[in-house]
């Protein structure tokens, strides 16, 4: 970047201060964002997938029940979307939710996975 430089108006005694034109940053990349997608088994249970929404995201059971047919019937639906970070944070507490308190057969939590969100 050149120093500013002063001119002289002929004729006139004015100076003014000519300043360099500045160098347009280049706008800030916004952080990516992440789906966190909840995955559709066939040993977890609809109360199962209802509560685990209610306490981790804080859902309605009207809303739980919407996500969880969702899964029942496509395979899988986003359940959160946020930074990395914070995806990474809510697809743990999924994992660690445990089993299904209401089917014998489950062994463990739901799959959960991330997903960047395409731009």
């Amino acid at each position: 970047m050149s120093a500013p430089s002063i001119s002289t108006f002929p004729d006139s005694g004015l100076e003014t201060l000519v300043r360099p034109k500045k160098k347009r940053k280049k706008k800030e990349q916004k952080e990516p964002r992440f789906n966190v997608i909840l995955w559709n088994d066939d040993v977890h249970t609809f109360d199962y997938v209802i509560i685990m929404l209610q306490m981790l995201f804080g859902l309605t059971v009207e809303a739980g029940f919407k996500l969880a047919n969702e899964i029942h019937h496509t395979g899988r639906a986003i359940v959160f979307t946020s930074s990395l970070a914070e995806a990474e944070i809510k697809r743990d507490q999924i994992l660690a939710f445990g089993p299904d308190i209401f089917c014998a057969e489950s062994t463990g939590p739901l799959i959960a996975t991330l997903e960047k969100v395409s731009e």
